[in-house]
């Protein structure tokens, strides 16, 4: 059965639009939401802008530069060196503390004005670079202090939360937009469209992930 209406948090990455393509074969409307937040990369922005209009998705840009303001992180400041690898104890400097909490938190004020319940947000706890608002336990946690909140019953879906970035692209492909995912989207730590830079901590995941796809495909 296809539910009614949802509201995808859109980021223009890998994750976030395969989401976008799961919300709009599980729900008859689909709404995106984006973020601009001091990233450096304000092309993730206008990838996820053109994907809505080529899906004819009804998309919105809600300004939240006061995060890149709020803490140190080397996706908002430039004259941060980005961590390569991730760390053994500590958390990346790719983190963006907050990010999540005040982008599910927006998006659900957006939703309730909309009439929607239920929130699509490509986060994943299987291949992740270590960032604790990714997590199942989080999501579960923020999404009754929504309800909460707003005296409204949202669902938070996290469709890749179980997946790693091999069932991920797999997913892709079931959906029938692999091309899509992998030559439109922006998951580069660097900037670059499609493969990326090859080295940054994003596109060493999200490569691993592709050619062992690919070569399980064959």
């Amino acid at each position: 059965m296809i539910a009614d209406k949802a509201l995808v948090v859109l980021s223009g990455g890998q994750d976030s639009s395969t989401s976008l393509f799961w919300a709009k074969k599980h729900f008859k409307e689909v709404y995106a939401i984006s973020f601009s937040y001091g990233q450096k990369h304000v092309l993730e922005l206008e990838l996820a802008e053109s994907l809505c209009k080529t899906e004819n998705v009804p998309f919105k840009k809600i300004d939240l530069s006061f995060i890149s303001s709020l803490a140190s992180n080397s996706l908002t400041d430039s004259s941060i060196h980005m961590d390569e690898e991730v760390p053994d104890k500590a958390l990346p400097n790719t983190f963006v503390p907050g990010r999540n909490l005040f982008f599910l938190s927006v998006a659900a004020v957006h939703a309730r004005e909309l009439g929607i319940k239920d929130i699509i947000t490509g986060v994943s706890q299987t291949d992740f670079s270590g960032y604790p608002d990714c997590r199942d336990n989080f999501i579960k946690s923020i999404n009754i202090s929504l309800n909460l909140a707003m005296d409204y019953e949202f669902y938070i879906h996290t469709p890749l939360m179980r997946l790693d970035k091999e069932q991920t692209w797999a997913l892709a492909d079931e959906l029938g937009v692999l091309d899509i995912i992998r030559y439109k989207t922006l998951t580069c730590y660097n900037g670059i469209i499609g493969d990326g830079c090859g080295h940054c901590p994003a596109c060493k995941l999200r490569k691993r992930g592709l050619d062992r796809y690919l070569e399980h495909r064959k």
